[in-house]
């Protein structure tokens, strides 16, 4: 709350996913954006090295929150992972059980898909979890720019008891509306800033960023 009893403005947070290299990490800094993204998916056209990412993060500088993506890794595996790229939060982004979850917490995303029948009750279970930090709903398996229907999202949020981080299909263009609609407490954002797949793009991230800027600014002024 602010001193004078209100709302305080809200800041949608922006994490820049499937780095690669450090000039594309510096352009989401650069671009406002709050958190860099590592996919450790070897399948994945935006896979790097855990090694090659701990290169980049150890030149980021502060207050830049860095992620470590994985799917279906075993605990010992993820470790291991995590071991090489210290990542401030790691995102697991496949159908890892409950109990691989825990084992692999705490300061961990889950990311879901979005199903319109399931999705109350995946935000309230997986919020549940003691080991989750915040739940990220993707239009897809991650990496393929597919939207969903924000609307149904939107009417459901609250029923995650943690942060709800929206992706998928977001670009410059509709990131706004997507906001407005979800009120999301941060976006992440792959494809949607791409000349090519798997290549960023630094002028559509500076537009991205702005955008999301722009829609907040809408929003704490009506």
């Amino acid at each position: 709350m602010t001193p004078g009893g209100g709302q305080p403005p809200r800041r949608t947070r922006i994490k820049i996913c499937g780095v690669r290299d450090e000039a594309t990490a510096w352009a989401a800094i650069d671009a406002g954006a709050d958190a860099v993204g590592f996919v450790f998916h070897p399948q994945s056209p935006r896979f790097i090295e855990p090694a090659s990412a701990w290169e980049i993060v150890q030149r980021l500088p502060p207050f830049v929150t860095t992620v470590g993506l994985t799917v279906d890794l075993t605990p010992e595996a993820f470790e291991s992972i995590q071991r090489q790229c210290p990542t401030d939060y790691a995102q697991l982004h496949g159908g890892e059980p409950p109990e691989t979850v825990s084992a692999c917490g705490p300061r961990l995303i889950r990311a879901i898909r979005f199903n319109a029948r399931t999705i109350a009750d995946d935000l309230a279970r997986w919020s549940a979890l003691e080991a989750v930090d915040a739940v990220l709903v993707d239009g897809s398996a991650g990496g393929e720019g597919q939207a969903f229907d924000w609307d149904a999202l939107g009417r459901v949020r609250a029923r995650s008891t943690k942060p709800v981080i929206l992706a998928g299909g977001l670009t410059p263009a509709n990131v706004g509306r997507a906001i407005a609609t979800v009120r999301p407490f941060a976006v992440d954002v792959s494809s949607g800033v791409e000349i090519e797949r798997g290549v960023k793009d630094a002028g559509l991230i500076r537009d991205l960023c702005d955008a999301v800027r722009d829609a907040d600014r809408a929003l704490n002024s009506g």
